[in-house]
């Protein structure tokens, strides 16, 4: 009996952390402090079991065996992966090539598991999406909305969305239309069961004709304020030149404060009549109102991509590089129109409208997956309480993807996209980041667990680090 006691200790003493990047067939995570991603409080200490990538059983006193993988997550918080509803899989940044494998890298160390990702390459995209759902890539979770390009006629958009659907996207994505080929579109991808991420700028089109067509997200704000413009247009100076990205931007920064209140109370209404979605990827434009800080990010020493860094410095040539001759009259408007713009997406989910999280990393100073932690702390500015804001993340994106019964929560029967944190998020959602915002380095999560895949958070950032460290050199 006593030996029996012994081998049946040795085995379980045997039981490691998870091996980074390698699925256990069984793995139990220990005394976390749980927070389910639906808006309820934290509940703890609890196990988690995971079978085969699913979790099997949420509760006190889980019974290991042997040859389980085991976590000791005693005084740690478990929460749902992030659910990056705007994210770019780029391979290169001003025609500079970079190793993707430094973007999907970063998006896990950020504990991002979903990324909706809108217009980057699409075969590549496919490819890199099928070798996530193998274990045969370090990465997030992948669904696929191409670009549908700027076809010249409704026929030829409705070419477009059938090429798309047959080359397996999981949706499409639009930048902007004339009405005639967006309607045309927009009916064809209806039929084929693509759903719409769109991109407005200031176009013939705006909200009212993305709401018409029942598109599942707005992505930004571009086209919401426009629709509720009193004179339907904003006032732009005569000089105004909107393929100039300095005209286009320092205009932005003063577009809410022109829109009527009641006309954008209507707009807002009719968007959660319809069921359409807003991403406000809040953080993507912070540096309009604060560029200092946003140039002098703590990540940027160690971690910025030379390509990256090159493409952010201002250059009108480059898409969001737009701080040619930046004044503290810009960011005064800029801080304004985020004033503004918080009240309108506080508003829009009061309302009934369901809000998602998406960061639009690569531009405008903003690196993958630290912009994602970033638009945490923006949206518990805009007013919401921090579990609001982790349902944003989570519960809300996967509803919009369609896969609410699979991701985005913590409870039996769903995947196991985790992040084990040191620290309480609640709290502080500062503890997710891998570098601290404040002093040093240090480890926020310390493991991002996607579909039962645990990678090591640490690691990830050896791995980041080479991949630039290795650019920089060249």
């Amino acid at each position: 009996m006593r030996l029996l006691v012994f081998l049946l200790l040795l085995a379980l003493s045997a039981a490691a952390q998870p091996q980074h990047g390698v699925r256990p067939a069984r793995m139990i995570i220990q005394g976390a402090t749980v927070v389910e991603g639906t808006g309820t409080p934290a509940q703890g200490p609890l196990d988690i079991t995971i079978e085969n990538g699913v979790i099997t059983q949420i509760a006190r006193g889980a019974q290991p065996r042997p040859g389980d993988t085991l976590v000791d997550a005693r005084g740690k918080y478990v929460i749902p992966g992030l659910i990056n509803m705007h994210g770019h899989l780029h391979q290169e940044r001003g025609g500079v090539p970079m190793d993707p494998n430094y973007v999907l890298k970063l998006w896990l160390a950020c504990g991002i598991t979903t990324v909706r990702d809108v217009g980057s390459a699409l075969q590549f995209t496919l490819d890199a999406k099928a070798k996530s759902e193998r274990g045969e890539l370090a990465a997030p979770r992948l669904f696929v909305y191409p670009m549908l390009g700027r076809p010249g006629t409704p026929e030829a958009a409705v070419n477009r969305v059938k090429e798309i659907k047959a080359r397996g996207a999981d949706g499409m994505k639009i930048v902007g239309a004339w009405r005639n080929t967006f309607d045309a579109a927009a009916r064809e991808a209806k039929a084929a069961g693509l759903p719409i991420a769109i991109h407005i700028g200031v176009e013939e089109t705006n909200a009212t004709d993305a709401i018409r067509n029942q598109v599942a997200t707005i992505e930004h704000w571009y086209g919401i304020p426009d629709a509720a413009l009193p004179a339907g247009v904003q006032n732009f100076p005569a000089s105004y030149n909107y393929l100039n990205e300095a005209d286009r931007f320092r205009y932005a920064g003063r577009l809410w404060r022109e829109a009527d209140p009641q006309k954008l109370s209507a707009v807002l209404d009719a968007m959660v009549v319809q069921g359409v979605a807003w991403d406000p990827t809040l953080e993507i434009y912070e540096a309009s109102r604060d560029l200092q800080r946003a140039q002098n990010q703590p990540w940027f020493r160690e971690y910025l991509h030379p390509a990256l860094g090159s493409f952010f410095t201002p250059n009108l040539e480059n898409h969001g590089s737009y701080f040619i001759n930046w004044s503290s009259t810009d960011e005064a408007f800029w801080k304004e129109n985020y004033r503004l713009w918080f009240a309108a997406v506080r508003d829009f989910e009061a309302r009934g409208g369901t809000l998602t999280m998406g960061e639009d990393a690569g531009y405008i100073y903003q690196m993958y997956g630290f912009g994602m932690l970033r638009n945490l702390e923006l949206h518990q500015e805009a007013g919401f309480h921090p579990l609001r804001v982790l349902r944003h993340a989570t519960v809300n994106g996967a509803k919009v993807l369609h896969a609410e019964n699979t991701i985005g929560r913590v409870r039996a029967g769903w995947s196991a996209d985790l992040l084990i944190v040191n620290g309480n998020p609640l709290e502080d959602f500062k503890v997710l980041y891998p570098v601290s915002p404040n002093a040093g380095t240090r480890t926020g999560i310390e493991w991002t667990i996607k579909a039962g895949f645990p990678y090591h958070v640490p690691e990830l950032l050896s791995e980041v680090k080479a991949i630039v460290d290795q650019a920089r050199k060249r």
